[in-house]
C-alpha cells in the first residue's frame, strides 16, 4: 500500500513539474514569440533601434543563455552587473531544462510500467494521480492570473526577489544595459500569459485523461 502511494505521489509531482518546466521552456526556446512582438509592442519606436539590431541583440543574449560562451548583447551596451544577472538567468534556464528532462523521463517510465501492470498506483478518491497534477496546475494558474492581473509590477518584483535572493542586479539601467530597452514589461507579461495558456492545456489534458481512466476502470470492474 505504501509503495502504491509513493508511485502515485511521484506521478503527480512529475506531471506537475514536467508541465510547468515545459511551459516555462516554450517562450525561452521559441524565439519567433519574441520576434512577433517587436512590431506588435512597437519596440523599434520605443527603443530607437532597427529591427535587425533588436533581433541580433536578442539572439545574442539567448545564445549565451542557452549555449554559454562569451556574453554578448549584439551592438547594445552592457555592464558587468548586467552580465552577472544574465549569468544567474543562465543557471535558472539550465535548472528548468534539467527538471523538464528528469520529470518527463520519470513520468513516462511510471506510466509505461503502469500500463504494463508492472506497478500499481493508488487512486486517491478513485482518481488517477495525473488528476492532481492538473489540480496543482490550476491552483498555480489562479495564483499567477489573479496576482498578475491585479498588480503585475508587484508580481514581477516578488518573482525576481525569490529567484535572485539578496541581489538587485536584475533591475537593469537602460543607460548601461541597453538590452532592457528591447525587453519591455509587456513582453514579460506576454511570456507569463503564454505560460498560463500552456499550463491550462496541460491541466485540461490531465483532468480529461484521469476521468477517462476512471470510467474505464469502473467499466472493467462491472464486466
Amino acid at each position: 500500500m505504501i509503495r502504491t502511494k509513493i508511485y502515485s505521489l511521484l506521478t503527480t509531482l512529475t506531471g506537475f513539474l514536467g508541465s510547468l518546466a515545459f511551459a516555462i521552456a516554450v517562450p525561452i526556446l521559441f524565439r519567433p514569440f519574441y520576434y512577433l512582438q517587436i512590431g506588435l509592442l512597437g519596440i523599434m519606436e520605443s527603443s530607437g533601434y532597427s529591427y535587425d539590431t533588436i533581433r541580433h541583440a536578442y539572439d545574442s543574449v539567448l545564445d549565451y543563455l542557452l549555449f554559454g560562451g562569451e556574453f554578448s548583447t549584439g551592438s547594445l551596451a552592457w555592464s558587468t552587473s548586467g552580465r552577472a544577472h544574465f549569468e544567474d538567468c543562465q543557471k535558472l534556464f539550465y535548472l528548468d531544462f534539467m527538471i523538464l528532462g528528469i520529470s518527463i523521463l520519470l513520468l513516462l517510465i511510471l506510466l509505461i510500467l503502469e500500463s504494463r501492470k508492472k506497478i500499481r498506483m493508488h487512486r486517491f478518491c478513485q482518481l488517477h494521480p495525473l488528476f492532481y497534477s492538473g489540480i496543482l496546475n490550476i491552483t498555480l494558474l489562479i495564483t499567477i492570473t489573479v496576482w498578475g492581473l491585479t498588480s503585475f509590477d508587484s508580481f514581477f518584483r516578488v518573482f525576481h526577489m525569490l529567484l535572485f535572493p539578496g541581489k538587485d542586479n536584475w533591475i537593469l539601467d537602460s543607460g548601461t544595459d541597453e538590452i532592457i530597452k528591447i525587453m519591455p514589461e509587456q513582453f514579460f507579461f506576454n511570456c507569463a500569459a503564454l505560460i498560463v495558456a500552456i499550463l491550462l492545456i496541460f491541466s485540461m489534458f490531465f483532468l480529461i485523461l484521469s476521468v477517462r481512466k476512471r470510467k474505464q476502470q469502473r467499466k472493467g470492474s462491472y464486466e
